[in-house]
């Protein structure tokens, strides 16, 4: 099969779908690479190295010609022509954008498999978890960038002096990002709160992070300790579906002047409703004082360890989907959950749910049936 890596283009996207080495053991099975020239300088891999791993380098045309093309994030508006019902597998985020990346996928029959759906027989997303664990370290550590007081921050550091711990983190969500987010905290020396709806993810939570206190998440409990708090995260997760807005505008009103809000989970819309997405190169706004910072890649800002993670997992889904083609989204439980689009039709359906588009939504079954 034909695998093409185009380079990224969402601002200051640094990432590549696949590592020279990735790329390499594809060759290996017999596949054709056709790599995009200069899709992997951003992350340190060089041109030269993706052709002693015996892929061909192309240029944007070349790599998206590709029946199986293969990228971080979703295309933009600027990419739709290269959509010509290929299978395309990245990640797709598709409920948390507005219709029109959905519209081009259904218009040009493109086979959409999202990173994001992807389910092992565990019930856990694998695709998912790399880039939620770095982007939980960072929320962290960004948001205690904005803290500071000559980047517009209430001036507490999130850290420990003379023994004493200072800043007070709320965390939302109790899932990948959510508990790397609070184990990052809990190291510096933070007051960690974070809010779940599973017991038993509490006590999980708990042994893995002892310093952080689970509590669980209801509107009263949010709204009483906002006031207090230095850094909210958000990190809510409905996979595949739109995020939840578990703080409202009202509720943000609450929080001091040069407090900071990390929506992570704004890819998927944002679970804080003052939330809307921004990039790496404006990546902050204000809203009643509080800094919000809701960048929708943010671990392309630390490229080289995104990229090594990402190929790490998605590789043998991708060795299985170029040696099989379609036939592998029907004979794979965990790549069958991934399909977002086929054939014209809408196979999430909380994507459907989420974009009002139910009338166009089919079980994958029943395309495999029909």
């Amino acid at each position: 099969m034909d695998i093409g890596i185009p380079t990224e283009i969402k601002d200051n996207e640094n990432r590549v779908a696949l590592t020279p080495a990735g790329a390499a053991a594809l060759v290996a099975d017999g596949h054709r690479v056709c790599v995009q020239r200069g899709a992997g300088s951003g992350s340190g891999f060089s041109d030269e190295e993706y052709a002693a791993a015996g892929a061909t380098l192309t240029d944007a045309a070349g790599a998206w010609g590709c029946e199986l093309v293969v990228k971080v994030k979703e295309p933009l508006p600027a990419e739709y022509a290269y959509l010509r019902g290929q299978m395309l597998f990245t990640y797709l985020h598709l409920a948390g954008v507005d219709r029109s990346l959905t519209e081009a996928l259904l218009a040009s029959r493109t086979t959409a498999i999202g990173y994001e759906t992807v389910r092992d027989a565990s019930g856990h997303l694998p695709l998912l978890a790399p880039m939620s664990a770095i982007a939980g370290n960072m929320a962290v550590t960004v948001g205690a960038w904005y803290l500071a007081k000559p980047h517009g921050g209430i001036g507490v550091q999130l850290g420990r002096v003379l023994g004493e711990g200072h800043g007070r983190v709320l965390v939302l969500g109790d899932g990948v990002v959510g508990s790397h987010a609070a184990a990052s905290a809990a190291a510096l020396g933070a007051t960690v709160i974070v809010y779940g709806i599973d017991a038993a993810r509490g006590r999980a939570l708990r042994e893995l992070v002892p310093q952080a206190d689970w509590r669980l998440s209801t509107p009263d409990a949010i709204a009483a300790e906002l006031p207090q708090a230095d850094l909210l995260i958000g990190a809510v997760l409905l996979p595949g579906a739109r995020a939840p807005h578990l703080v409202s505008g009202a509720m943000v009103r609450q929080m001091r002047p040069g407090a900071v809000i990390v929506d992570v989970s704004i890819d998927q819309g944002g679970c804080i409703e003052t939330a809307r997405p921004t990039s790496h190169s404006d990546p902050v706004y204000r809203v009643d004082g509080v800094i919000h910072y809701c960048v929708t890649n943010m671990p392309g800002a630390y490229p080289r360890t995104a990229t090594l993670a990402l190929t790490q997992a998605t590789l043998p889904y991708l060795k299985q989907l170029a040696a099989g083609g379609r036939r592998a989204l029907f004979e794979n439980p965990a790549l069958a959950a991934g399909v977002n689009t086929c054939d014209g039709v809408l196979t999430c359906p909380a994507v459907a749910e989420a974009l009002g588009l139910q009338a166009r939504y089919r079980p994958l079954q029943a395309l495999i049936e029909g």
